[in-house]
């Protein structure tokens, strides 16, 4: 009788452990950021898929200096950069939407001329 109960208890157990193992695992696969530097953006076409974002390096300038002007707010939109004290996080583009678009990168430093590329955003596979 004893070997019965303990037999339900582990079958019940792994039952458990099976549904909630499926529930932590997500069908999305994880989209990788796209890393340019900033200076090499000019002119550019840069491919991204749908929620792709693309990771802006500004080198040894501040994230904050940093601002973007997006043509079309619909395919993408711009992502400050800042630090929150421990990390610190690079501006970048992030796609919203298939279709294309001018992006135009500022520092308000000075100094700086602004960097205008494309954004080319298509759907995910």
């Amino acid at each position: 009788m004893r070997t019965r109960a303990l037999s339900a208890v582990v079958a019940g157990v792994f039952a458990v452990s099976i549904a909630l193992s499926g529930c932590s695992q997500s069908n999305e696969p994880v989209i990788a950021p796209v890393t340019m530097d900033a200076g090499e953006l000019q002119g550019q076409t840069v491919e991204l898929i749908v929620d792709q974002v693309l990771n802006i390096n500004t080198g040894d300038l501040a994230v904050e200096s940093y601002s973007g002007e997006v043509a079309d707010t619909a395919v993408a939109e711009f992502v400050a950069g800042y630090t929150d004290g421990s990390a610190t996080f690079n501006p970048g583009v992030k796609a919203l939407s298939v279709g294309t678009t001018e992006v135009v990168l500022s520092n308000s430093d000075g100094g700086i001329q602004d960097v205008t590329f494309t954004v080319e955003v298509t759907e995910k596979k």
